[in-house]
């Protein structure tokens, strides 16, 4: 049995259809079932959070294989899962970190997902990590914006990277967790082409019909309050800004041919993922 975390999120959805399509038996965790309720029919929900690790026992009795996705900061709901893994007798975990991990030195975000890395190796189950860069899905929050005025802050200047579509994510995950050979390997996944803000921007409003106006942020903590409008825990905002300040500086993107190598296809592209999401941006405008 196959046990999937995050599901509800961007990766795990996209996740638990490619495991539906090839009809490979899983089960979700879920701490709230009925957000679970649009996932594939095929899909065993089991109530759970990582949080509690006194729920996680149903959940992990006779899994075999765990895709890991922890959100947040901190490493408890990583050791409370690896713990439960470790009980059950999980034999290969494949867990989504970053590839701030790479990071010389490493950035704050880098750190959190290396500390969750050595948990996992520290339990001594085999395991395969997933290192993307920035998500397309990402873009979702220029919505308060857009729908505010129109436009996106761009706190990055004329740095690049290469955002990956989070169902390329899912199909590597898939891959990894149900074919040979991937145990012990580290993933950089990255999507096909290199943008600054100004050009997602530009791209978005081809495929939408909307004039979105790219702005400088007065202020770096402008962006975040953008992002968060709530706000954000100190550390968390410290670690965005940290992260703005690392893009502004890359004018080059990391890019890597690993999807691929792996799917034997190319990346989706940004143009595709705006024009399947097109008619979110435009309720928002």
């Amino acid at each position: 049995m196959l046990l999937v975390t995050g599901a509800t999120g961007n990766v795990g959805r996209e996740l638990a259809r490619e495991l539906d399509a090839a009809c490979v038996p899983f089960r979700v965790l879920a701490r709230d079932p009925d957000r679970a309720a649009a996932l594939p029919a095929g899909a065993e929900r089991v109530r759970g959070d990582l949080g509690d690790p006194a729920t996680l026992a149903p959940a992990f009795a006779g899994a075999d294989r765990l895709f890991l996705l922890t959100p947040g900061i901190g490493t408890d709901h990583v050791r409370h899962a690896v713990a439960a893994a470790q009980a059950a007798g999980v034999r290969h975990i494949v867990h989504l970190s970053s590839f701030n991990v790479l990071g010389d030195p490493m950035p704050a975000m880098g750190r959190w997902h290396h500390e969750r890395e050595q948990v996992i190796r520290a339990s001594g189950i085999p395991v395969t990590f997933l290192r993307p860069g920035g998500f397309m899905t990402n873009a979702f929050d220029w919505l308060p914006t857009i729908r505010e005025d129109g436009y996106v802050l761009n706190p990055a200047g004329q740095g690049r990277y290469a955002p990956i579509d989070p169902a390329d994510i899912a199909a590597v995950a898939a891959l990894a967790l149900t074919a040979e050979g991937h145990q012990g390997r580290e993933y950089v996944l990255t999507g096909g082409e290199t943008f600054t803000v100004a050009e997602q921007v530009a791209v978005l409003s081809a495929a939408t019909g909307l004039g979105i106006e790219v702005r400088e942020p007065a202020t770096p903590g402008e962006a975040v309050r953008a992002r968060f409008p709530d706000g954000a825990p100190q550390a968390l905002a410290d670690a965005i800004l940290e992260g703005f300040a690392l893009l502004r500086a890359d004018t080059s993107g990391l890019r890597t041919d690993t999807v691929r190598r792996l799917l034997g296809r190319e990346p989706g592209t940004f143009a595709d993922w705006c024009k399947r999401n097109a008619d979110a941006f435009r309720r928002a405008a």
